[in-house]
């Protein structure tokens, strides 16, 4: 029997220290540890072994780490590794559709090396002139949300008004330009002067504004929808939900994306009177609702990047290490684009 010792090698990981109290999680609160791996899979297991190249770092990832099991995702263990949406590259595989140098994509844990024993959830890709990175953002989970939700819950118009909240993050940036695309006037929020820029000068929207400079975003709103919003996609929740509401045109419709500021605590809702007098339609989604509509998904967005009618703006942190800071800084606003962490590029 061949020394079990030499398939072993240094794995880096980032671990949930403890479920998080309060609204914003911080630095600390993850962890990031080195521990063996063994980098030969079990013969018979059906399983592979993948080394991550890139993580997808989002918003939702904070709902896993509290105490919370009425969600539709499971919290995260503490003590164990945290996982999420990766870029991996097959090193060992006892699964016949798998086999070494393979690029794949699906959920993996936040560490260097990880054994899959379930592989179904797992796709090959081949990113010819397509960075693999795009993979857990603009062709992953993130575009796959912001396609789903502006058309399948939006059912857009042309020549309607669309009102998008955290437009330059990974889902809001998409949803913009799908509406622009789709011939409607769209008018993006964001936590930054520099970030409204992006969304006016490269992303394509009619107009942006910093939500952080407006005293009153019910009077906000009104200056920038005089006639009305079509349409909210709404990745925030809290304040700007309840002034959207007051703004919404008669059957009007809102897709709840998330809610960012209301993660960890209840944040009352004032205007929600308006759903009634106004005919609102608001309907909260999960992307996966909509797996079925993937392939198609595929081909359109790979089809308009090519041709540059869509660009995509990443926020790329290198190493392992720095994780829990880009985490972190999701909820200070200090990521420009979608947060990737790179751990190698091999």
């Amino acid at each position: 029997m061949e020394d079990e010792e030499a398939h072993q090698t240094q794995n880096k990981q980032i671990v949930l220290k403890n479920f998080i109290e309060g609204r914003n999680p911080r630095e600390t609160d993850l962890e990031f540890k080195i521990s063996k791996v063994s980098l030969r899979i079990p013969k018979g297991s059906g399983g592979v072994v993948v080394k991550n190249l890139y993580l997808s770092c989002d918003p939702y990832m904070r709902g896993r780490m509290r105490d919370f099991k009425g969600s539709y995702i499971p919290p995260f263990v503490p003590g164990l590794v945290i996982q999420g949406f990766g870029i991996s590259k097959v090193v060992d595989s006892d699964d016949p559709n798998f086999k070494i140098g393979d690029l794949v994509t699906g959920f993996t844990g936040w560490e260097e090396y990880s054994l899959m024993q379930k592989t179904e959830q797992l796709k090959k890709i081949q990113p010819e002139d397509i960075p693999p990175s795009y993979y857990v953002g603009l062709l992953g989970m993130p575009g796959f949300t912001a396609y789903a939700g502006f058309y399948e819950v939006c059912s857009p118009k042309q020549g309607e008004y669309v009102f998008v909240s955290a437009a330059s993050g990974a889902v809001g940036q998409l949803v913009g330009q799908l509406a622009k695309l789709h011939g409607c006037y769209v008018v993006g929020s964001a936590g930054t002067n520099q970030k409204v820029d992006l969304l006016k000068n490269k992303l394509g929207f009619d107009e942006a504004f910093n939500y952080k400079e407006e005293p009153d975003l019910d009077s906000a709103l009104k200056r920038y929808f005089p006639q009305g919003i079509d349409i909210y996609f709404d990745n925030v929740g809290g304040s700007m939900l309840d002034a959207a509401l007051l703004n919404m045109k008669i059957h009007g419709r809102i897709a709840v994306c998330g809610m960012v500021s209301q993660v960890s605590y209840t944040e009352g809702i004032k205007n929600l009177f308006a759903l009634i007098t106004k005919r609102i339609r608001m309907q909260g989604f999960l992307q996966s609702d909509y797996i079925h509509l993937f392939p198609k998904f595929l081909e359109f967005i790979t089809s308009n990047y090519k041709q540059r009618k869509i660009i995509y703006i990443e926020d790329m942190t290198v190493g392992l290490e720095n994780a829990p800071d880009a985490f972190a800084g999701l909820f200070s606003g200090k990521n420009v684009g979608k947060k990737v962490i790179c751990i190698t590029h091999e």
